[in-house]
């Protein structure tokens, strides 16, 4: 009898576990129809699953648009029947400005009003605010750059929670619902330039990642994702920067990757240790890193131009100028954007132009000569998407170029929006979503099914 017992008992726990395997594997399958976070499902910028359209104007293909009461340029996550997005609005009468002191700052706007900020949840159906959850008001410290503003952190999700982080304002744990669940305070931060706050939080099993690079002490931490509980922080020596961690699996273990001035550096996700680090890249580091084929790409233009192909095997300790380091570039690499790494291809803009570079991503040699974008008049803040064999890159000035993914990537449409464009786009199903500083736009093809 005891036998039976323990075969039934063990019998149970197989189908238990067989059970929990189909969870996680639908939940991941799930995962990659959405757009979960900065960067999308593979934080690469490509949708696997995606079919959005390739023609749009004001007046066509429009499936709704609403206005955002409040400027922010974090990219909307996308998951289910929600669009999130975070915002900072202005309230109250204007008070005397005050400018921004900080050293070398240039192109600034002054404070004037205090800001309400806020996290929002749309419906993907019909366009309409779900709930409007406002976690904090206060007088912000920096104004900022000109072209910047004062929600550029996306937020991500888990599914069951969305993260949202306004960093000197503070991290928030919201349900879907819009019910706060925790929150937490990391102090003030004090840009380069005065410049602003834009670096994203990151989601890896239980565990919320956090960078925290700025003219202060900086640092780099782990938070349970359940409650907020610190389960680690590592000091860093770095000044600003405003790239987004990257979690990257390699041979099991998952790493945490980080573009930066001094260093990319790799922590240990588990312990926060560092296990490797790369000098080569110039100050101001605003592009984030992407991985595949067993590396990681890291660029950036500001005092020089910079880009480095990591191989993540035997990567251990310093790693500048070895064999670890399987190709540099020194011209036409991305400042404000992020690259793009889809399929076989590696893409990035020149600095902040409409220069388009294409590269096979293992060896770094390029796939034909660098692109103009004739259709792109505007600086170009978004980072490059893709989707269903095409291309997507979106203008300030409210142009978007769709290219096909192809060796000459050929030119398929240049679609004009009347608004101003510095989020990345988002691309779920059949719809594109365009987040601008007044309005959030839903692309999808009339009469697709």
């Amino acid at each position: 009898m005891q036998r039976i017992l323990v075969s039934v008992f063990l019998g149970c726990l197989l189908v238990l576990s067989a059970r929990a395997e189909d969870v996680r594997a639908s939940a991941s399958a799930e995962g990659l129809r959405y757009w979960p976070q900065w960067r999308g499902p593979l934080a690469t910028g490509a949708a696997p699953k995606a079919h959005p359209p390739v023609l749009w104007s004001e007046t066509n293909n429009v499936r709704w648009k609403i206005r955002l009461h409040g400027k922010g340029h974090s990219t909307p996550i996308i998951f289910g029947d929600s669009v999130f997005v975070t915002v900072a609005a202005a309230v109250g009468d204007a008070q005397k400005p005050v400018y921004d002191k900080a050293p070398g700052t240039h192109d600034n706007v002054p404070v004037t009003h205090r800001h309400q900020f806020a996290v929002v949840a749309i419906s993907r159906r019909e366009g309409i605010v779900l709930w409007n959850k406002v976690v904090q008001e206060e007088f912000p410290h920096e104004g900022g750059h000109e072209t910047g503003s004062l929600a550029s952190n996306s937020p991500v999700t888990d599914g069951e929670r969305v993260y949202a982080f306004f960093g000197s304002r503070g991290l928030y744990c919201l349900d879907f619902r819009g019910e706060l669940k925790w929150q937490k305070k990391f102090g003030r931060m004090d840009t380069l330039h005065a410049h602003g706050e834009g670096s994203s939080p990151v989601l890896h099993g239980d565990r919320l990642i956090v960078c925290w690079d700025h003219e202060g002490e900086s640092f780099l931490c782990a938070l349970d994702k359940r409650t907020g509980r610190e389960i680690w922080k590592i000091v860093r020596d770095e000044k600003t920067s405003w790239s987004t961690p990257l979690v990257v699996e390699h041979e099991g273990k998952p790493q945490i990757v980080l573009s930066a001035t001094k260093r990319v550096r790799s922590y240990d996700l588990e312990t926060g240790a560092m296990l490797w680090e790369c000098g080569g890249l110039s100050r101001n580091v605003v592009s984030s890193p992407v991985a595949g084929h067993g590396m990681v790409f890291a660029g950036n233009s500001y005092d020089w131009q910079a880009m480095l192909a990591i191989r993540l095997s035997g990567a251990k300790g310093d790693i500048t100028d070895t064999d670890r380091v399987a190709w540099k570039l020194n011209r036409l690499t991305p400042y404000v954007s992020s690259p793009l790494l889809y399929e076989d291809t590696l893409y990035f803009l020149r600095h902040n132009q409409n220069v388009l570079s294409r590269l096979e991503p293992v060896s770094g040699k390029p796939r034909g000569e660098p692109l103009r974008l004739d259709g792109l008049r505007d600086f170009i803040f978004a980072s490059p998407v893709a989707a269903d064999g095409r291309l997507y890159i979106t203008a300030r000035d409210g142009a978007t170029v769709v290219l096909r993914h192809n060796r000459d990537n050929t030119l398929l449409a240049v679609n004009h929006l009347a608004d101003t464009f510095s989020a990345s786009p988002a691309l779920v199903d059949r719809e594109l979503y365009l987040r601008g500083e007044r309005f959030l736009y839903s692309i999808e093809e009339k009469g697709a099914p």
